[in-house]
């Protein structure tokens, strides 16, 4: 296990390399003094990612988009569900709406997780690029965070703000606060007047200006809205069947001041508003006498607890022993005359206590609903009462508990970013304490209890904590967060995985796939190999046994069962965050064993589904970042669901700042560097005195060029072999070819003494390829080298292509696509355009195609023989072209002659149309 980082430090292996990408090495933040040696289990390493400068390209255009976002959307927008839940000034911000907010889904149950991923973008921005617009955004939000905090360890304070003639206090919405009055604050009164002035900020129905009783049975109460909108007073001792009460008229307004008063004597009551009588009730038997002592004396609050708590100002409170008359009601407008009962102005501006001018001493304190935090170390946009919550829950219900240590990650994750962004000690205090927070609650709890936690669908969902949790250890090095990351196993699915029993069929995707990221890093601190099994097996039950083509995986966030690929097609399919979560597993699995499958997918996936998912357009307001990626034909992407503030929105926004966290690796011992991506960059070496300059327009390219320069030094270059590279892989060093075999889905190693100016070049030619969902054959998705090409057409069914009319020799299909003039990656084929699914457009869209051969055609040549299928569903067609690529015509002709034999003696093809095939075969024309 590798000691922990000491005060200004950098984690260059699993944290910064893993946050931040580099880009503009010249400006990027200067490294600091000391860096964690990674893993001992790691046998590759990667950089830190400020020693990657991304060059012009596709990348860097998508990157653009998002930082423009970053430099120019108002952080205090989302601090402010945190401020409010401190009960501190919102700086008039107005939070982004869709899952954060008050007004959010499920009660904005979520809210404060695009805070975290936020600060994850602007640190990896900021690590990239060196502009100090990052590093400032970081620190304010860094700093309102810690005055959060402190505000939540304390009692609630006031929050003075102008009044009517002088000041006032605001219970800001979202602060769960209201104010206690004393016991007997009423004084058994026969006849009795309440007065309030109040400014209301929300419009919320059964907010209460005040609410006197013990339970929901006896109590009298005025509410600024009933169910109609409009004020209600009410008094009963029989419940709410049994209510006395006084309706007014009309809403009162939204941030603007109004009085409120009621009187009660004799039998009658009346409701006044701003000094006008609006409501009258003569048969009002009940006085606050009837209701004897009451436990519950608030302002702000109901004794309904489902009710909200009144967010806006009080600038007096006055309770007289008797009913005032119209006059002196009226008078009160602009007069201000004590309640002899009890009489608050409101013009505290500091601590927690209101004083009372009627001389009877009756001083109130300003109170939270949920009380306070647990811990000092808590931090959270919302009460802590979701994480009481789960720890009694059997089933799931998102409106009540909606994932709070998934929402707890992300706020930590950030902080992580943000201190090794910039080195602020303020956000590793944050980080820390929060871990502290979450041991206090979880340790306590028994074993069994925390099982079903994390099994709870939604409500249990963790993200990513585990990870970072390892990573907050590793640079603080408490033993109680080690500790910590342990208590978020989840035996059953770790042990299934671990033995390699598939049992995804009905999970949560997203909820699970991240946790194991977390495992792997916890086998890095404990060596538990169980850890490192359930990881590996996973990845094996997602990659290729639930992908799509472009990487995705998940279907309305949901897996189904193993090789159904066909049959879960969706408009609500491949969840942006699973594309997110698989690319980090993938790159975690390859530090510990060097399997280029890991890599092959993280290319499919960075390069189809996520450079995809943002939308090629300059928006200030959203990051434009799709939620789900429909594949169902003729589907346009949204890139803009739930008003931009999703879980794959944030992620979004962290992968486009990042994009170039995997280009390059090194090995533990110094000894090679692995090229894993072909991606317009630069890397700075420092240990060895080297940099590396990629020079592409990959994947506009078919090949990259290297360039090497600074001191000379021998070290093996890997360059990686993609998989579908199978049309030749040709590498030369300064115009000399370098003999070995390269073989596709591996690595192809150049070891050299190295000299300044050394240039590599890279060919790898394209190929048109399907691939056939696994249930389907028929159903099949294009490839263009790694390029996943999409149909654009606005039907709504399958389109049926035959793509064997003009194949090549060597097996690819593009000679029967017609290229698109001055549109690289463009194709047409039967009057429809096929474009790189990269490219984010709004463009009705055909992921995958129907294929339909229903003759065989050789170069262009119809034999006018229909194309036989095989139970299978295998064709003809298909069994010749599984021999490609061929050397030569003779090759092919010889190839359609063995399978004709075949067919014709399994009597699936007529002897004389077995000769017409052959016949066809032999005079067809072929590009090579």
């Amino acid at each position: 296990m590798a000691p922990p980082l000491s005060r200004r430090t950098l984690l260059q292996s699993a944290i910064l390399a893993a946050a931040v990408p580099g880009a503009g090495a010249a400006t990027a933040p200067k490294a600091l003094a000391a860096t964690l040696p990674p893993p001992a289990s790691w046998t590759l390493l990667p950089f830190p990612l400020r020693d990657v400068a991304l060059g012009s390209g596709i990348f860097a255009d998508k990157r653009k988009l998002m930082l423009d976002h970053a430099r120019g959307y108002d952080v205090n927008r989302l601090l402010q569900v945190f401020r409010a839940n401190a009960g501190l000034a919102t700086l008039g911000a107005v939070a982004p709406g869709g899952w954060e907010g008050l007004d959010g889904e499920a009660n904005g149950n979520l809210r404060g997780h695009y805070t975290g991923h936020f600060l994850t973008m602007l640190s990896q921005a900021y690590a990239s690029t060196g502009e100090q617009v990052f590093a400032d955004r970081i620190a304010t939000m860094v700093g309102a965070l810690t005055e959060v905090r402190a505000a939540l360890r304390q009692d609630p304070a006031v929050l003075s703000v102008a009044g009517r003639s002088g000041t006032a206090v605001e219970n800001v919405r979202g602060s769960y606060q209201y104010v206690d009055l004393p016991a007997g604050v009423l004084g058994g009164a026969s006849a009795v007047t309440l007065a309030a002035w109040v400014r209301p900020t929300h419009d919320g129905n059964w907010a209460r200006v005040f609410d006197f009783g013990n339970d929901t049975s006896r109590y009298l109460y005025l509410t600024a809205r009933n169910a109609s909108g409009v004020p209600r007073f009410a008094i009963t001792t029989g419940g709410a069947g049994a209510e006395q009460g006084l309706n007014g008229t009309a809403a009162l307004p939204l941030n603007q001041w109004s009085h409120l008063a009621v009187t009660i004597a004799g039998g009658t009551g009346t409701l006044y508003v701003n000094g006008t009588a609006v409501a009258g009730n003569t048969a009002m038997s009940l006085t606050p006498a009837a209701l004897g002592t009451l436990a519950n004396n608030w302002l702000g609050r109901s004794n309904y607890a489902s009710d909200p708590v009144f967010a806006g100002a009080f600038d007096g409170f006055d309770v007289w022993s008797r009913a005032l008359g119209a006059a002196e009601v009226a008078a009160l407008q602009s007069t201000r005359t004590t309640g002899d009962l009890v009489s608050y102005s409101f013009s505290e501006t500091s601590a927690s206590t209101l004083a009372d001018a009627s001389g009877r001493g009756l001083t109130a304190t300003l109170r939270r609903t949920w009380g306070g935090p647990s811990h000092p170390g808590f931090l959270a946009a919302y009460p802590e009462t979701q994480f009481i919550l789960l720890e009694s829950m059997t089933g799931s219900d998102y409106t009540k508990v909606w994932a709070p240590y998934y929402t707890a990650h992300k706020i930590l994750r950030g902080l992580l970013d943000a201190y090794l962004a910039t080195d602020d000690d303020r956000a590793l205090d944050l980080a820390s304490g929060m871990g502290d927070w979450m041991y206090s609650r979880l340790s306590k709890l028994p074993a069994a209890t925390l099982q079903r936690m994390w099994g709870l669908f939604s409500s249990g969902e963790f993200g990513g904590i585990v990870e970072a949790v390892c990573d907050l250890h590793a640079i603080g090095g408490k033993a109680e967060h080690l500790a910590l990351a342990r208590l978020f196993d989840l035996n059953s699915l770790i042990d299934a995985c671990a033995a390699n029993t598939d049992v995804l069929d009905g999970l949560h995707a997203n909820q699970h796939i991240p946790i194991f990221t977390g495992y792997l890093r916890l086998y890095d601190a404990t060596g538990e190999e169980r850890y490192l099994n359930a990881a590996r097996n996973f990845w094996d039950m997602v990659v290729p046994h639930r992908m799509y083509g472009i990487g995705g995986t998940s279907t309305a966030e949901f897996w189904r069962a193993r090789d159904v690929i066909a049959g879960t097609i969706g408009t609500a399919t491949a969840e942006t965050c699973c594309a997110y979560n698989m690319l980090k597993l993938s790159r975690t699995l390859y530090f510990h064993e060097q399997d280029p499958a890991y890599l092959d997918y993280y290319e499919r996936a960075l390069f189809n589904q996520v450079l995809g998912s943002r939308q090629d357009t300059a928006d200030a307001e959203k990051p434009l970042v799709t939620y789900f990626i429909g594949l169902t034909p003729g589907h346009v992407r949204d890139y803009t669901p739930k008003q931009g503030t999703t879980c794959c929105e944030g992620t979004g926004m962290e992968s486009a700042t990042k994009y170039q966290d995997s280009v390059y690796f090194k090995a533990a011992d110094g000894g090679s560097l692995h090229v894993n991506l072909f991606s317009a960059s630069t890397l700075t070496w420092s240990e060895k005195g080297v940099t590396v300059t990629q020079t592409t327009d990959f994947p506009r390219e078919q090949g990259t060029t290297l360039t090497v320069r600074g001191r000379t030094g021998a070290f093996a270059l890997r360059l990686r072999v993609p998989a579908w590279a199978t049309a030749g892989f040709r590498v030369t060093v300064n115009g000399r070819a370098v003999g070995g075999t390269p073989t596709p889905g591996s690595y192809f190693t150049v070891s050299r003494t190295w000299r300044e100016g050394d240039v590599v070049r890279v060919a790898m030619p394209f190929r048109l390829r399907v691939e056939k969902t696994l249930d389907d054959p028929s159903l099949q998705t294009l490839f263009h080298g790694p390029v996943n090409l999409v149909g654009r057409n606005s039907a709504t069914s399958y389109l049926e292509f035959g793509l064997y009319r003009n194949a090549a020799l060597s097996g690819d299909l593009l000679p029967s696509f017609t290229p698109v003039s001055g549109k690289p990656l463009h194709f047409t084929l039967d009057g429809t355009e096929f474009a790189p699914f990269f490219e984010g457009t709004e463009d009705p869209t055909h992921a995958y195609v129907r294929r339909v051969e229903p003759r065989v055609v050789f170069g262009n040549s119809d034999s006018g023989v229909a194309n036989p299928a095989k139970a299978d569903g295998t064709t003809l067609l298909d069994e010749v072209w599984a021999g490609a690529p061929f050397a030569s015509k003779t090759a092919l002709v010889a190839r359609v002659r063995t399978v004709v034999d075949a067919w014709v003696a399994a009597g699936l093809l007529g002897q004389a149309d077995g000769v017409t095939v052959v016949s066809t075969a032999r005079g067809a024309t072929y590009v090579p």
